[in-house]
């Protein structure tokens, strides 16, 4: 994955609006993890318990499930953030897009969930399951079931999904 504060598209997670709940989610999380890696003892005790609650109603006003420690990229974008839910310890790169319903999680065999490279579109409904990694510029179709690793600019289809090359 590329460092991200050179490429990520931040303006892709600025609030548009005062009623944009997917990216006031966005913008809770990265508050938080600012505060709770600081020195100052007020912004570690008291602004992050301030932020975590905020979480809680972004959270609840989303129906997304999305850790406040998550490693999550630069220029995140949810359209419909409704039912998304993504494990506390994937990665996930900048400039990704995730639509509804997306899981990314772990499975019975292996209890790591995968790694998003940058620039990766999830569509609506897909699952990502285990310790996999998905390449940049990849697309996943929405429904698919993503089990085995993804390559940089390919398409994933199906369930299983299969994978489509260009």
């Amino acid at each position: 994955m590329t460092n991200e504060c050179e490429k990520a598209d931040w303006l892709r997670e600025k609030p548009r609006c005062f009623w944009d709940p997917s990216r006031k989610l966005i913008r809770t999380i990265r508050q938080y993890q600012k505060h709770a890696n600081a020195k100052n003892i007020i912004s570690r005790k008291v602004l992050t318990k301030w932020y975590a609650t905020k979480h809680k109603f972004w959270s609840a006003i989303t129906g997304a499930e999305i850790h406040l420690n998550c490693r999550i990229g630069g220029g995140l974008l949810l359209p419909h953030s409704n039912g998304i839910v993504i494990h506390p310890a994937a990665i996930i790169g900048i400039n990704c897009t995730v639509f509804q319903q997306v899981t990314i999680g772990t499975n019975s065999k292996n209890h790591t969930p995968a790694t998003i490279s940058d620039h990766v579109d999830i569509g609506a409904g897909a699952k990502i399951l285990g310790d996999i990694k998905i390449g940049s510029f990849s697309k996943i179709g929405a429904n698919a079931v993503v089990t085995k690793d993804v390559p940089s600019n390919a398409t994933a289809v199906g369930i299983p999904a299969k994978i489509i090359q260009g």
